[in-house]
């Protein structure tokens, strides 16, 4: 199969652009760019644009419009702003999208670009816990796909074997536990903002670095694989592994154990979407197994409670996970502002669902999934909003 040519990357100036564009750069990749989009930052948006000369620019920040217009005046990109700009970007005729867009704002771009019948490489966590079935289905239907970007996915994705699906004992994917993996619940009590956003092996935004550090990261990504992979809940499981080596593993009922393991880059889970079924040859870091040995060890859920919300919110089903992923958006958001402290987080997103479960509002509904989604997600903020006012002590106010 030939490698795609046209492609639009969303979410450009994000960690995951940053990285696809640095690989398409490094592998000397022929393509054609269709789109470059942001949320905010218009200065760097500009400055790819200018070096990758897509057929329209797009920020979603309205207001910085008229400085991308100046920054592109002359270029022939067409500079584009706002949410229906996004959409009309992300539904435009690219054979393969970079879904990079960062928290629920990545949901509507994603289903576009699978509508338009795209390959889609989802580094966005919240199209598939919030409307993952629909999004899957979407992508059949216009004769697209959905390949994984998110290291521990796309290492399932290359070892598991859909015709040998029914063979499968267990998903396994590993994490590298964050920064806190070795530190006690007190220690974590009072761990400041920077200390969590210290991750010893990936550089990521802050988001999904704090998701790391309460291991909520990982939660979401059980989800993510049960949907993706058609696996129960109880047949994903999570292991710890600090050095980030081996990425995931796929425990098959002969006995056999296939694992996919590479260095800690986001560039290779990406070139392996990019290319699929084919590799794209990039002058990536070789792995060396005789550095340092590879360890391996259980989950505390004591102290990473996130990993029993998430698979409770996956059992639960119906809205349960995009109420989930609402609430930690909030409840991160307000450690990052001092609000509340690190062992908040967890409690702010139990607490939500608790609330929304009592007021009847986690059961599956009969709107469309995309609107169904998004009443849910401003529903979950509301009541996010509310906890973490009722959790902030006086130390962190």
């Amino acid at each position: 199969m030939s490698l795609p040519r046209k492609v639009s990357v969303l979410g450009s100036t994000g960690s995951v652009g940053l990285s696809t564009l640095d690989l398409f750069e490094k592998a000397e990749a022929e393509v054609e760019m269709v789109a470059l989009v942001a949320g905010r930052n218009v200065e760097r948006l500009a400055e790819q644009a200018l070096r990758w000369r897509p057929q329209m620019a797009v920020i979603e920040d309205e207001a910085a419009l008229p400085i991308l217009r100046e920054r592109l005046a002359g270029s022939g990109v067409r500079a584009m702003a706002g949410q229906g700009a996004v959409i009309e970007a992300a539904a435009a005729d690219a054979q393969w999208v970079m879904s990079a867009i960062v928290g629920f704002a990545g949901l509507a771009p994603t289903l576009a670009a699978a509508q338009a019948g795209a390959v889609v490489a989802l580094a966005n966590k919240e199209s598939l816990i919030c409307a993952g079935p629909q999004l899957l289905r979407t992508a059949k239907l216009a004769g697209g796909a959905v390949i994984p970007v998110d290291s521990e996915h796309s290492a399932i994705f290359q070892v598991f074997s859909p015709a040998n699906a029914q063979h499968v004992n267990r998903l396994i994917l590993t994490a590298s536990g964050g920064p806190f993996r070795s530190w006690s619940r007190e220690q974590m009590a009072r761990a400041t903002p920077e200390q969590a956003l210290a991750h010893p092996n990936w550089s990521m935004g802050a988001k999904i670095t704090i998701d790391s550090a309460t291991m909520m990261n990982k939660g979401l990504e059980v989800i993510e694989a049960a949907y993706l992979f058609a696996m129960p809940p109880e047949r994903v499981d999570v292991l710890i592994h600090p050095q980030s080596i081996v990425h995931s593993l796929v425990e098959y009922a002969d006995g056999s154990t296939l694992a996919q393991l590479g260095p800690p880059d986001m560039r290779a889970p990406i070139a392996c979407a990019f290319a699929w079924p084919e590799r794209l040859p990039w002058p990536a870091k070789p792995l060396d197994l005789t550095r340092e040995p590879l360890t391996f060890e259980a989950p505390d859920p004591e102290r990473f409670p996130a990993l029993k919300i998430a698979k409770a919110a996956l059992i639960a089903g119906g809205a349960a996970p995009a109420a989930m992923n609402a609430a930690d958006e909030v409840a991160v958001a307000a450690f990052l502002k001092g609000r509340i402290g690190f062992l908040d987080i967890a409690a702010t997103v139990e607490e939500t669902l608790a609330r929304m479960d009592r007021q009847e509002l986690l059961r599956p509904s009969q709107n469309d999934p995309v609107d169904a989604a998004r009443i849910t997600d401003a529903t979950a903020r509301r009541v996010a909003d509310e906890v973490v006012s009722s959790l902030m002590a006086p130390a962190h106010a």
